[in-house]
């Protein structure tokens, strides 16, 4: 079986929204088409794993950006994994705080958006020792030289809470192909501002192949078009801002959440994300819970203005997430049943990882 791998989510909190001025080229773009096709073809080829830091409550931008295609996939027939990736919240801060309660609540969205522990692996990071111990040989392969010209790392080191830059926050990278190598992934859905990581992680599995012989392939990158949802305050999304709608808000917080949402002083309302990204965001959230385009939502709602454009989006994110809160709060009624999901993906997550080491141990004359 082929496997892919998905962790784009686990690195920022905006659900996966691309980071501005990078542009893939049209072969990435050719290339993830011709994935997606494949995909439809033959979806029991694929293993793919995504996952988030569990660092707050998941929220819309997580749902549209990433969550909602984990589903598809899955449903589609593609092997599902997705990581709970707890030694990486200590990427950018000193502390993980209310871990546990994050982790549980985590794999209570999961489930609650229809990801299915039937056909799908939920996992964290720290119950899988094969995997990180991946790391060890992986960061002989690469240089300092070139971690430190990854654009992506620099950034998440510019927005990091910490005075100084870790050792993990430098070598993030490194476990991302951890993260992917360990199931042999070879397909990595991921946003643009994710492909410096996706090339560290195929230059660790060719200089791995050269140097030991054949045993990973080289990911090849499936380009997500999220679209980009701003908080409330009409910066990026962040579970760590404060200016998100969380998957499991009430009606009443929804309500307002999106009351004190930024707009702008102009009436009219229209769809123009350069010009007015506050009034466009709320126009895209209420078009993607309404499974509508934007511009005739925005059309529609015309010189009603903010109040009328708030009220669309209250009205249709309630209305979107009724059904997920609903099966969210029958599965906090059971706790355990959460538990044993996260028990058994481990369970599997680390009989793969397993394998995978000691064919490496093989490959580099038991070295590991």
């Amino acid at each position: 079986m082929n496997a892919a791998t998905a962790t784009a989510d686990t690195t920022p909190d905006d659900g996966g929204a691309a980071a501005a001025g990078v542009v893939a080229d049209a072969p990435a773009l050719r290339r993830s088409a011709e994935l997606e096709e494949l995909i439809r073809q033959a979806p029991e080829r694929f293993r793919v794993m995504t996952g988030d830091r569990p660092t707050g409550p998941l929220h819309l931008g997580h749902y549209f950006g990433t969550l909602h295609n984990r589903v598809r996939l899955q449903e589609l027939g593609v092997d599902v994994f997705v990581i709970i990736a707890d030694y990486q919240v200590l990427t950018d801060r000193d502390v993980a705080d209310r871990l546990a309660e994050h982790m549980e609540a985590m794999v209570l969205d999961y489930l609650a958006i229809g990801v299915d522990p039937e056909r799908s692996t939920i996992f964290n990071h720290s119950a899988v020792p094969a995997l990180n111990q991946l790391m060890l040989p992986f960061l002989s392969l690469v240089s300092v030289a070139e971690l430190n010209r990854n654009p992506t790392v620099k950034d998440e080191i510019a927005h990091s809470r910490q005075s100084t830059v870790s050792g993990l926050m430098f070598t993030y990278p490194v476990h991302q192909a951890a993260d992917i190598l360990f199931c042999k992934g070879d397909l990595v859905p991921v946003g643009r501002d994710q492909l410096p990581h996706l090339e560290v992680t195929r230059t660790v599995a060719r200089r791995f192949n050269e140097r030991y012989g054949q045993v990973f392939p080289e990911p090849d990158a499936l380009l997500s078009a999220a679209p980009l949802l701003l908080g409330t305050d009409g910066t990026k999304m962040s579970k760590s801002r404060g200016n998100s709608i969380a998957l499991g808000a009430t009606a009443d917080e929804t309500a307002r959440l999106v009351k004190g949402a930024k707009t702008d002083g102009e009436r009219h309302i229209t769809y123009e994300p350069e010009a007015r990204p506050g009034v466009s965001s709320l126009v895209l959230l209420a078009a993607l819970c309404l499974g509508r385009d934007p511009h005739d939502v925005a059309a529609e709602i015309g010189g009603g203005g903010a109040a009328a454009l708030k009220r669309t989006v209250t009205e249709a994110v309630n209305d979107r997430m009724a059904p997920i809160r609903a099966r969210r709060a029958e599965y906090a009624r059971d706790m355990g049943y959460v538990r044993s999901v996260l028990r058994a993906g481990n369970a599997r997550a680390n009989e793969i990882a397993g394998a995978t080491l000691d064919e490496v141990r093989g490959a580099m004359g038991g070295v590991l």
